[in-house]
């Protein structure tokens, strides 16, 4: 599929308008204006994630609304490629040695937004395997991915909403892990968002990547109830 120069150059605007926002946001709540202004203008970039793919899409695209049905299939492809994702993620946290890890600053995090008690983690855990992972597939996969792609073919949109997709989580990684774990965290979430975004390129539907999503962040959750429940 070809695109033309202007094609190209509503992509990149999108992509601008977008890509960088959740980084913004993590920077503000966190190092800029810690406390209600920073968190103010995280929710705030939240919500832009969330409004602004759809208005391109029908304002600026004149396109259609579409719960992206996966007529192609790929739900039993995105399960399997899961369970491999989630073996991946625990095998190499635990080469790592996450379980030897001072959690205090973990603990502290995440009590400060209240989920420092099992009840409140497994909630949130279960909020945010659920309905961030597919957010974020909405995001990162149809939208970037397919502006990506029409600025730049295929094989390097993989690459290029891969990179934006983990940006953010390096931000807010680095202030809970130390350098080698952050960097080890960040590559994993790299090779996820390549996964999600191959799986979102055949089947044309973000609900095989969700399904694997999913199975990745249940490890991710799993990993950090060990850390600061046991």
């Amino acid at each position: 599929m070809s695109f033309g120069i202007r094609d190209r150059q509503r992509a990149l605007c999108a992509l601008a308008l977008l890509a960088p926002v959740p980084s913004l946001g993590v920077v503000a709540a966190m190092v800029v204006a810690p406390g209600p202004l920073g968190h103010g203008l995280f929710l705030t970039a939240k919500l832009w994630l969330l409004v602004f793919p759809t208005l391109w899409h029908l304002l600026v695209e004149k396109g259609r609304p579409s719960w992206s049905p996966p007529r192609r299939g790929g739900l039993l492809t995105g399960l399997l490629s899961g369970i491999a994702v989630a073996a991946v993620i625990a095998a190499a946290a635990l080469a790592a040695g996450v379980h030897t890890l001072d959690a205090s600053d973990l603990r502290a995090a995440v009590a400060a937004m209240g989920l420092g008690t099992p009840a409140a983690y497994l909630a949130g855990a279960a909020a945010w395997t659920l309905a961030n992972s597919l957010v974020e597939e909405y995001v990162w996969r149809w939208f970037v991915l397919t502006q990506c792609e029409r600025l730049a073919g295929a094989p390097a949109a993989v690459v290029l909403s891969a990179g934006f997709f983990t940006a953010h989580h390096v931000l807010a990684l680095s202030r809970y892990l130390p350098p080698g774990l952050t960097l080890l965290a960040s590559a994993g979430v790299f090779v996820g968002g390549v996964v999600w975004a191959g799986l979102y390129l055949r089947y044309r539907s973000i609900w095989p990547g969700w399904i694997s999503h999913v199975l990745a962040d249940v490890a991710v959750f799993a990993l950090g109830w060990r850390l600061l429940f046991l």
